[in-house]
């Protein structure tokens, strides 16, 4: 099925596979702490390959331009959440919070842009 004729809670489903509220924060945090403890258990191989593949500039840049994809389409989601919490008029420190982590995101993408526009013309000062 293309992305195009799935629904939005489907292309979500596939994005980020099952989802499933969490009614404590006790739950919440164990779950926060899984992702964290996942991440940098990961972090540990990514950062010898970083360092053996990325020679120069141009080696970089897929790595970045990934990255920023990524972070693009998560940021985009995340504009849905806002709006629909806007819309369901949910707590305002919710919406807030969903404001700022947009916000965030956007930045973060506009950086990564940056770093990749800057691989080009060191690679070719290289």
């Amino acid at each position: 099925m293309s992305l195009a004729r799935r629904t939005l809670m489907e292309a979500a489903a596939a994005r980020f596979g099952q989802r499933r509220a969490y009614g404590d924060t006790t739950a919440v945090d164990a779950l926060l702490t899984e992702q964290t403890e996942t991440a940098y258990a990961q972090a540990t191989g990514h950062a010898a390959l970083a360092t053996a593949e990325n020679s120069d500039a141009l080696a970089v840049q897929p790595g970045v331009l990934a990255v920023r994809g990524r972070v693009l389409a998560d940021v985009l989601y995340l504009e849905g959440v806002l709006a629909g919490a806007r819309t369901r008029r949910l707590a305002p420190e919710l919406i807030a919070r969903l404001e700022d982590a947009v916000g965030l995101g956007h930045d973060l993408a506009v950086l990564l842009a940056d770093t990749v526009r800057a691989t080009a013309p060191a690679a070719s000062t290289s």
